[in-house]
């Protein structure tokens, strides 16, 4: 759903990344790749594809990177090149979008250049040699923390290096397949060091049920939070939150409808303090299945990824119901930034909104029963410097 370029090749089929292996003491660990198709990803000015179960980069110039950006992380996959000699691509880190005209980032780029594998221009002192095995899988370590990166290959040092610049970016794989030929990568796996897991995949542990028992409509199957739709409470953070950076994926039936509360207080007021009879208030987050049929008539602040009643999502970007979506809400003070399936909604502050304002600084998370089905999974914040 991006709203940069081509539209990748994928297969729409979905397997759920089980949210138990977020649990892990030095921060939350995922895949960034499910096998099946390419949610999670964007891609431009090249054509990307899954073949067994393997994500391969089939032609074009262009550029393959995630939803998210990173900070702090750890990231290890397995690459193979399918040319015999003369290979070519890189895995992008910290990186920028790439500017008009041109199919990459500027930097950073771990190189994949036969001959110069692991290596990082402009980065001094991230060079090695011999530790690549040719036309076999090879397996990369990356971490990198604050300016301090680090490369592992196929459980080897290989460099340790000092002078990153920017805080976050994306990640990113290069595709140069009209030089280089097809490359093909599996195993991609990312740990993000800032953020805790919200989410153990077994139990309610860490929530509660806002005004009643969150058995009545919550309930984890399969490794997921799922709520029932039936009558019953919205479920609450057990902790409150003031600055923070919460990221989730959800998915929805056909015409689902839900939301995230942010920085409400305990009985979960989010709709102004007028309405919440003068009292403090946080804000929601929609989530909804924009294309329904049902929402023909509803207001631009109602859109999924958008801070309801206040910020409208400047792009409709909701994938279709039964797929993951990926949300990400990122709060400092009275700023709000809202980045749905990658791409920047809402970037708002009281001073384009000024009823933002009048909205809580610190509170609970909670997620909205709206009588209708839906899970989530991935369920992580960082509460200082999040990526």
């Amino acid at each position: 759903m991006s709203t940069y370029g081509c539209v990748p090749l994928v297969i729409a089929v979905l397997i759920a990344v089980p949210a138990a292996e977020g649990q892990e003491a030095d921060g939350f660990r995922a895949a960034l790749f499910n096998g099946e198709n390419l949610d999670g990803w964007h891609v431009t000015g090249c054509e990307a594809a899954v073949a067994d179960r393997l994500l391969v980069l089939q032609s074009g110039n262009g550029l393959v990177r995630t939803d998210h950006e990173y900070g702090d992380f750890v990231l290890e996959l397995d690459w193979r090149a399918e040319k015999d000699a003369d290979w070519d691509s890189g895995i992008f880190f910290r990186a920028a979008l790439p500017e008009k005209g041109r199919p990459w980032p500027t930097r950073y780029q771990v190189n994949l250049l036969a001959g110069q594998e692991g290596n990082v221009k402009g980065l001094e002192g991230a060079q090695s040699t011999g530790l690549v095995k040719p036309g076999q899988w090879n397996h990369f370590k990356l971490k990198v923390v604050g300016s301090q990166a680090e490369l592992e290959i196929n459980g080897q040092p290989a460099w340790k290096a000092s002078g990153v610049e920017p805080a976050s970016g994306y990640l990113g794989l290069q595709a140069e397949v009209d030089k280089g030929g097809r490359f093909q990568f599996k195993n991609l796996v990312v740990t993000e060091l800032r953020h805790r897991s919200l989410f153990n995949g077994r139990d309610l542990s860490g929530w509660s049920g806002g005004g009643g028992e969150a058995s009545a409509c919550w309930k984890v199957a399969d490794g997921l939070l799922e709520c029932t739709g039936e009558k019953g409470p919205w479920l609450r953070s057990q902790r409150e939150h003031g600055d923070f950076n919460l990221r989730l994926q959800y998915r929805l039936k056909t015409g689902g409808n839900s939301g995230v509360f942010v920085r409400v207080p305990e009985d979960g007021a989010h709709q102004g303090r007028e309405m919440a009879g003068g009292g403090p208030s946080g804000v929601e987050v929609q989530i909804l299945d924009d294309a329904s049929g049902r929402y023909r008539e509803i207001q631009p602040y109602q859109f999924a990824g958008s801070i309801y009643a206040i910020a409208p999502a400047e792009h409709h970007v909701s994938r279709l119901p039964g797929r993951w979506n990926t949300l990400e809400i990122d709060c400092r003070g009275t700023h709000y930034r809202i980045v749905h399936n990658g791409v920047v909604l809402v970037d708002a502050d009281a001073e384009r909104f000024p009823e933002l304002a009048n909205r809580e600084l610190s509170g609970f998370l909670g997620l909205q029963n709206h009588s209708e089905q839906v899970w989530f999974r991935d369920l992580r914040v960082a509460t200082s410097d999040a990526n």
